[in-house]
């Protein structure tokens, strides 16, 4: 519901309670319309798959450096074992191998930080910064808004908003 005198877009519902309202940083500021809320949703939507898939590259870094020091203990018990060959085949082609020509996995992330994460993360900023007025995930908080049931106790606005005589996190749902 939007407030005619002020263009807010989150003025709650009938019913609703002052209090149990979005917080500022989390309502559409005057002049916003849908499609830019969306388009703008959907940059931080694509920045938010990039972050999972640099927390997937910085496992394979690290999952990759236990793997190289795993294999240089496997390379110190098969020369105790009596398996110097073996040993030496593996220590000579594998252990401290470039993952990438010329990259260890440390290049590979200094050069996704570098070369695409930080850039799309500057942008992303400066999408929201000029379209929505820097607001984060405000297309996610007028989701909740629509979605949430008004006047329930576990479904208010916002982590501080509290109905009288429930407790801080509300009570559970019938049933529940």
């Amino acid at each position: 519901m939007t407030d005619e005198r002020t263009g807010d877009r989150a003025a709650g519902r009938p019913g609703d309670r002052p209090d149990d309202r979005p917080d500022r940083a989390h309502r559409r500021p005057p002049g916003v319309d849908d499609a830019t809320v969306e388009a703008v949703g959907k940059v931080t939507e694509a920045l938010e798959a990039t972050e999972r898939a640099r927390g997937h590259l910085y496992s394979f870094h690290q999952m990759t450096g236990r793997s190289d020091l795993l294999l240089g203990e496997a390379v110190e018990l098969l020369r105790e074992a009596g398996h110097a060959e073996e040993a030496e085949l593996l220590e000579t082609e594998i252990l401290g191998r470039n993952v990438i020509p010329g990259h260890w996995t440390f290049q590979i992330v200094e050069g996704y930080d570098s070369h695409y994460y930080k850039p799309f993360t500057r942008l992303e900023e400066r999408v929201r910064d000029r379209l929505t007025g820097g607001l984060k995930h405000l297309y996610e908080a007028e989701m909740k808004e629509a979605r949430r049931t008004h006047g329930h106790p576990a479904h208010t606005a916002r982590p501080d908003t509290t109905r009288p005589g429930t407790a801080r996190t509300g009570t559970a749902p019938p049933g529940a």
